[in-house]
């Protein structure tokens, strides 16, 4: 069940730090290839709307366009995963590792499996198809 609360949350050396105001979407793993090399395993994400987003610090706050309108944020000094932001869609995805505790969410499902690392396996919880949109 999504977390009708919203939270807060940050990088680990604490130069990007948001709030959520509105609704945290239940988190998604994603094992395609740009998750696992921008994490270094895979990534989960929770979303919210864009304008439930409250940037408090930005100082640090980079951004790399991965895909044609689709971009990662991340933190320039820490390198924390943060973000991941398609501009054509009213969301934005928000590393569940970033939040801080409770969440409130929980992980519902996996995509992009056929693209997972061949060092670990999937169980607990069914694969989904490939479409990233979390609704």
């Amino acid at each position: 069940m999504p977390n009708k609360n919203g939270g807060t949350g940050g990088c680990l050396c604490g130069g990007v730090r948001y709030h959520v105001t509105g609704e945290l979407r239940d988190a998604v793993a994603c094992h395609c290839g740009q998750c696992r090399k921008t994490t270094g395993h895979h990534g989960v994400f929770s979303a919210c709307r864009n304008e439930d987003l409250i940037m408090e610090s930005d100082e640090t706050l980079a951004w790399y366009e991965s895909s044609p309108g689709v971009r990662r944020g991340f933190c320039g000094k820490c390198g924390s995963t943060l973000f991941w932001d398609d501009r054509s869609r009213d969301y934005t995805a928000v590393a569940a590792g970033s939040l801080d505790k409770p969440t409130g969410i929980k992980m519902i499902k996996h995509i992009y499996v056929a693209d997972k690392g061949d060092y670990y396996r999937i169980e607990g919880c069914a694969p989904a198809g490939v479409n990233p949109d979390p609704e």
